[in-house]
């Protein structure tokens, strides 16, 4: 049954089953999804009877890129699970047979893609709960702050994903070329999630 689908008892069961999905990829980008509701929540609040028309316009225009990127998440899910049993099947195969040659690299890549949307999605979310932090209605600034937390732990969990998979592929320079940008973005996620924080601390103070 696809994740979408599943209630949260299946989903979680599911997950703790000894089969090899959904495992962590599924996890980060569920998380990631998470963060977004829950950001989408607290930004929903924030738009009242005393909210001027550009400030209800740039809230408004916030909730929307938050909803697409946890509904993107969501599908990152199923994706990355997809992904990781394409590579855990041609493992199984010996190395010199003729479909693991031919599917390997794609296969590969498929299964460092998954989660390294994730990592960037997540960067989005924590730099948009950051630039909306001082517009965030004071009695969501929790909501906001947790949900800052989720975005920087779905891309730290989401990089260990890419980070099992990067030494299968064969291309030294895609490999060095990928683990610089997951560093850049794992950090800008860490960033933006921090400053978010900071701000709900500093208004709550």
């Amino acid at each position: 049954m696809p994740l979408h689908d599943q209630t949260l008892e299946s989903l979680l069961e599911a997950i703790a089953a000894r089969t090899p999905t959904p495992g962590g990829g599924a996890v980060a980008s569920i998380v990631g999804s998470l963060g977004a509701a829950l950001g989408r929540m607290a930004l929903a609040y924030s738009i009242n009877r005393r909210s001027s028309d550009d400030q209800r316009r740039d809230i408004q225009g916030a909730i929307d890129h938050v909803v697409a990127l946890g509904r993107q998440m969501l599908d990152l899910a199923q994706q990355d699970a997809i992904a990781y049993a394409e590579v855990d099947r041609l493992q199984r195969l010996t190395p010199d047979d003729p479909q693991r040659v031919l599917r390997w690299d794609a296969a590969v890549r498929a299964a460092i893609d998954a989660p390294m949307s994730v990592v960037e999605a997540s960067c989005g979310l924590a730099g948009l709960l950051c630039d909306t932090a001082e517009q965030c209605a004071r009695g969501l600034l929790s909501d906001l702050a947790i949900a800052a937390i989720l975005a920087d732990a779905a891309a730290r969990s989401a990089a260990w994903n890419v980070r099992v998979n990067l030494p299968l592929l064969t291309a030294a320079r895609e490999r060095d070329r990928l683990a610089s940008r997951l560093t850049d973005r794992v950090a800008l996620a860490a960033a933006g999630s921090y400053r978010a924080e900071a701000v709900c601390r500093r208004r709550l103070a």
